[in-house]
């Protein structure tokens, strides 16, 4: 019983030694790891966007947007909301654009479900796992709304 007790001190005071720190390198992963994976996707979109508009007009069925406006608001919400992450600028509003575009990419392409892409599917759960980890807790130390935080006051 006296282990237990003594493993429970050290692990409690090396979750304490870690704080804020430690959940501020763990956003900054976070951001980047996620902002990475959506920002790489906006640019397969914007290098072929040929191919984009088909898949937008034929394979994806973005509810409420004609084809050609989901292509647009997809690519520009893939490009610009990973690199506010990024720098961590607005990281709580990014966050939860791209937890949307995520949800609207899972709801608009039902292949996902249907047949061959269950690993595919994961990585959109974990995607909004990981976003709504940023939204909850937010960028942490290490982002410019944490310095314009403290030059605020």
């Amino acid at each position: 019983m006296n282990a237990l007790v003594q493993m429970h001190g050290l692990t409690n005071r090396f979750y304490l030694s870690l704080g804020d720190w430690g959940g501020s390198l763990l956003a900054l992963a976070i951001r980047f790891y996620v902002g990475w994976q959506f920002f790489k996707a906006g640019l397969t979109k914007i290098g072929n966007w040929d191919s984009t508009l088909f898949l937008f007009r034929d394979e994806y069925s973005v509810p409420l947007l004609s084809p050609e406006v989901a292509a647009v608001a997809g690519t520009l919400g893939e490009l610009v909301f990973p690199l506010l992450l990024f720098v961590g600028l607005l990281s709580r509003p990014a966050a939860l654009a791209l937890f949307v575009v995520n949800l609207v990419a899972v709801i608009s392409y039902p292949a996902l479900f249907q047949f061959q892409c269950p690993a595919a599917i994961n990585d959109h759960f974990t995607w909004g796992a990981l976003l709504l980890v940023l939204l909850a807790f937010g960028p942490g130390r290490f982002s410019l709304d944490a310095l314009i935080g403290r030059r605020l006051g």
